[in-house]
């Protein structure tokens, strides 16, 4: 997968300016950068939420918007940050909800197989029967990366996942990320606001200001002080923990 020169305006103003770079597969890729440049977008229109003014995505050898939505749900996979679930849903239904794009409303037992091994594997066997609006914060972004992992694409893509959450759960957050490609072979695209997560959890960083990439490359490309400084009109400084540059700012 790949994007070349994505363009978009809204009034006239470019948010996404002539962005490119290639996305490694079973990789973890975190999109930084200030607030408005560009990140949320460039995923949305990534994921075909939003349309590209010009440009190109590239999956798997055609343009993304040649897929038809049946079979790109079969591949890839997003959550925003407003996933407000207004309807009455117990875990085990949410989590269900991802075998759609396979089976639709007709749910077949290789489907609850698949749904039963998601819960399991994001923990959440006490609360299957649980409502969703019951749970708190944390435990509903686990329910719904279950979700996620029973729809079984190849590519996740997650807007700001550690969003309202707490350090304990955001840094659990990550770590559910982390094994969503190290354990399930999962490309994991996703927006993050917290360098630090960026560095410790991913393969690859990409950093946007202004709608442009400022900087994509490796953790270690990008996490010095010279490009953090640039990005973020702020002094760092980079210390090693276990083995990972992380940032110190003021």
């Amino acid at each position: 997968m790949f994007v070349k020169e994505l363009t978009k305006k809204y009034d006239g103003k470019a948010v996404v300016d002539g962005v490119s770079f290639d996305i490694p597969k079973r990789s973890v890729i975190s999109m930084i950068g200030p607030n408005g440049a560009g990140k949320s977008t460039v995923l949305n229109i990534l994921s075909r939420l939003i349309a590209r003014d010009s440009g190109l995505v590239d999956f798997e050898g055609q343009d993304i918007s040649h897929w038809k939505s049946k079979e790109l749900a079969k591949r890839l996979a997003i959550l925003t940050q407003s996933n407000n679930i207004q309807m009455k849903l117990t875990v085990q239904e949410l989590v269900t909800f991802g075998r759609f794009p396979y089976s639709g409303n007709h749910v077949t037992g290789e489907d609850m197989a698949i749904v039963e091994r998601a819960i399991q594997y994001m923990e959440l066997a006490p609360f299957r029967d649980r409502f969703i609006d019951e749970l708190s914060g944390g435990q509903r972004q686990r329910a719904l990366i279950a979700m996620v992992i029973a729809q079984d694409t190849e590519y996740v893509l997650l807007d700001e996942p550690t969003n309202n959450l707490d350090i304990y759960h955001a840094t659990n957050m990550m770590k559910i990320v982390r094994r969503l490609c190290d354990d399930l072979g999962k490309t994991v695209i996703l927006v993050l606001h917290e360098i630090n997560y960026a560095a410790f959890y991913s393969d690859y960083i990409c950093a946007f200001v202004d709608g442009r990439v400022a900087k994509f490359g490796t953790v270690r490309e990008v996490m010095n002080k010279e490009v953090l400084s640039k990005i973020y009109n702020v002094d760092f400084e980079i210390l090693e923990i276990e083995g990972k540059p992380l940032s110190i700012y003021y």
